[in-house]
């Protein structure tokens, strides 16, 4: 049985966000916690366990990506769509920024900030925008989503899926989902959606490790110090690990840190010890 506190996060731009607040409720830090595509603030439980102790806590928080479909409040009742499938990348600046900001008014001195799978691009694009607020961020499983399911589907599958998503923009239905013969059910999308994720031309495209001749700008735009953590045996990955470390060590300032977890997969499960380690010696530095 875990013990943690319910939060209800308000952004900037006034959208309701729920939150659970793992630890200390007088922490000396703060890790806030973005999960990945799809996910909650739920999804990474064992990893919050392994973070927290007597001076560290974890905000963890449904920002507007969580779940499948979903959909985000107002605080005069409106509400807008949302979930993996229908979420606007470009909004995630103020789902971290409301999250940053609960933990400025809960009194913490120190703000990390962490980002899981497709969390990681959301971090780094705040990173490259804001950044101020926070001591550092720490990318766990940074993979191009691109990438990972132009391996698992192939480029037709990809070109096909992206025909229809323009064709449905243009008609001025950027919101409406992906039929299954065209798109996995498992992967549903709305054609904006879409082509944010899986064209490798959007501004969610951060991590371009699978094209060498590709400046990634916004992750060199992040000036705060960052951690990249990658999974040995990442199933998201469509190369190895060592590789992908490399990438980033040439992208990446002298001073930031990257480093393999052994024998996890994406999620990290069975690393928890090692992940923490790599956490708090980054902080403590």
């Amino acid at each position: 049985m875990r013990s943690c506190f319910h939060v209800e996060i308000e952004t900037p731009k006034k959208v309701l966000l729920n939150g659970l607040w793992f630890g200390p409720k007088k922490p000396k830090r703060v890790i806030v916690w973005m999960h990945g595509l799809g996910s909650s603030a739920f999804s990474k439980t064992f990893l919050y366990d392994a973070l927290v102790d007597k001076t560290t806590a974890v905000l963890a928080f449904n920002n507007r990506g969580h779940d499948k479909v979903a959909s985000s409040s107002h605080g005069r009742g409106k509400r807008d769509r949302g979930g993996a499938a229908h979420e606007v990348f470009t909004e995630c600046v103020d789902d971290i920024q409301g999250a940053i900001n609960f933990g400025k008014k809960a009194g913490v001195r120190d703000i990390y900030l962490a980002g899981h799978s497709t969390g990681c691009q959301k971090s780094a694009y705040w990173g490259a925008l804001k950044g101020s607020g926070v001591k550092g961020i720490m990318l766990l499983a940074p993979m191009s989503d691109y990438a990972s399911e132009k391996a698992a589907q192939g480029t037709r599958a990809l070109k096909r899926a992206e025909s229809v998503a323009r064709e449905y923009i243009q008609r001025g239905k950027k919101h409406q989902l992906l039929p299954e013969n065209v798109w996995s059910w498992s992967w549903m999308a709305d054609a904006q959606r879409f082509m944010s994720l899986y064209t490798g031309n959007s501004a969610e495209e951060i991590f371009t490790y699978w094209d060498p001749k590709r400046n990634p700008k916004t992750l060199r735009s992040v000036k705060k110090p960052l951690l990249v953590l990658l999974a040995e045996h990442d199933e998201y990955a469509d190369r190895p690990a060592k590789e992908i470390a490399t990438w980033f060590k040439i992208h990446l300032k002298s001073k930031d840190e990257i480093s393999i977890v052994p024998d996890v997969g994406h999620s990290f499960r069975g690393g928890e010890k090692a992940v923490a380690k790599a956490v708090h010696a980054f902080m403590k530095e």
